[in-house]
């Protein structure tokens, strides 16, 4: 069994990676997937970026790509090209510029949104913000703040913050809890700890679930999350995904419901990162369970389904990336349950994000490396 860190060059490796289970414990023991090996060789997109958060794909052919820092990089034909015109970003610990997605319908009106850390108001530090704007000659134009959490704080924990539209057009985002899990995630007049949801022009949906509650955040459409930096629709069902970051132990994967609390920090499979119980309870009435948790921790970010045909078996399957662990997971899914997991890519780097592609690839962001293509091979 090859090693694929040891292989990955600016040139291309061809490697099969270990499973899922090296040298890691759980409680419920999935199974490693032994059956469905896909051979495939990594090839270098784009180089040279050192944490790449945020990638979307533009019908030219180019790519947008979010460097926390707080560059917006445009890639075209082997050429980077920093666009100009972004907002000022609160660059602290977590926060940066975080997460970039198209409009469905781009082709059609150009609508590229962002989210990141911004100072905007009038306390020191920074929350997370949502804007959009159009790209005109490498300059992001026309741009529209469509919401800003608050209040601004200097802790550097959990900003979030992902993007995703769902089948109807609307659109959804993570903000963290802000590293306030006593104060945020279970209380719907504050931001942080939430799964928001907006029309595409930044206004609230008239059935939000607590548009008639005068006192919460009208945009908030689930709570009690703790810092979600994975969100993805299901292209098979339409529904949005969400894995978010647990203390030691309990990351999770969550299918997002309309109003629902998935307990965070009432109930949790993780610890404090000393070791010490955060809560005796992993369940609660009224509080949704995890679709799936990990223990260890392998510290989850960015996820994809694969519903193209390129990967033979892997039709359904879903991509995660560790940055703890530095490798990409596949989970494979039957009847809305993880029934096989196979670890890929094993050491390849602080995996941030992962998309497929429009022409069918899987590209993973790795810290430090830049943008990679997964290529199958025959065996």
């Amino acid at each position: 069994m090859l090693n694929a860190g040891s292989l990955l060059l600016p040139t291309l490796g061809i490697f099969i990676t270990c499973f899922v289970g090296c040298g890691q414990e759980r409680e419920d023991d999935i199974p490693m997937d032994t059956s469905n090996q896909t051979i495939f060789e990594v090839e270098t997109v784009v180089e040279g970026i050192a944490i790449p958060w945020g990638m979307a794909f533009l019908p030219d052919g180019a790519m947008l790509i979010t460097e926390k820092s707080g560059e917006l990089i445009h890639f075209k034909d082997g050429m980077k090209t920093t666009v100009g015109g972004l907002p000022e970003i609160y660059v602290r610990g977590q926060g940066g510029l975080l997460d970039v997605e198209l409009h469905p319908q781009y082709s059609d009106n150009g609508w590229v949104y962002l989210s990141y850390s911004s100072s905007e108001g009038p306390e020191s530090g920074g929350n997370t913000a949502i804007i959009r704007g159009k790209l005109q000659n490498l300059q992001l134009v026309e741009e529209e703040l469509l919401y800003k959490a608050t209040p601004n704080t200097t802790e550097g924990r959990h900003f979030g913050s992902r993007l995703a539209f769902d089948d109807q057009g609307y659109l959804y985002f993570t903000v963290g809890d802000r590293g306030n899990r006593d104060g945020n995630p279970q209380d719907i007049a504050r931001d942080g700890g939430k799964v928001y949801r907006l029309h595409d022009d930044g206004s609230i949906p008239s059935d939000n679930p607590f548009i008639d509650e005068s006192f919460a955040k009208s945009a908030i459409f689930s709570y009690g999350h703790r810092n979600a930096q994975g969100m993805t629709k299901n292209p098979f069902t339409g529904a949005i995904w969400t894995h978010e970051h647990g203390p030691r132990g309990g990351d999770e994967i969550n299918i997002i419901q309309k109003g629902r609390n998935y307990g965070w920090p009432i109930i949790t499979y993780g610890l404090n990162y000393d070791g010490t119980p955060i809560t005796d309870e992993t369940s609660r009435p009224g509080m949704e369970q995890p679709l799936y948790y990990w223990t260890p921790s392998i510290a989850p970010s960015g996820m994809t389904f694969v519903s193209s045909d390129r990967y033979p078996n892997w039709e359904g399957n879903l991509l995660v990336g560790s940055l703890k662990f530095q490798y990409l997971e596949r989970l494979v899914l039957e009847n809305g349950q993880v029934v096989q997991r196979e670890e890929l890519l094993d050491d390849i780097g602080r995996l941030r994000n992962v998309k497929q592609g429009p022409d069918g690839f899987i590209y993973v962001a790795v810290e430090g490396k830049g943008i990679l293509r997964l290529v199958p091979t025959a065996e």
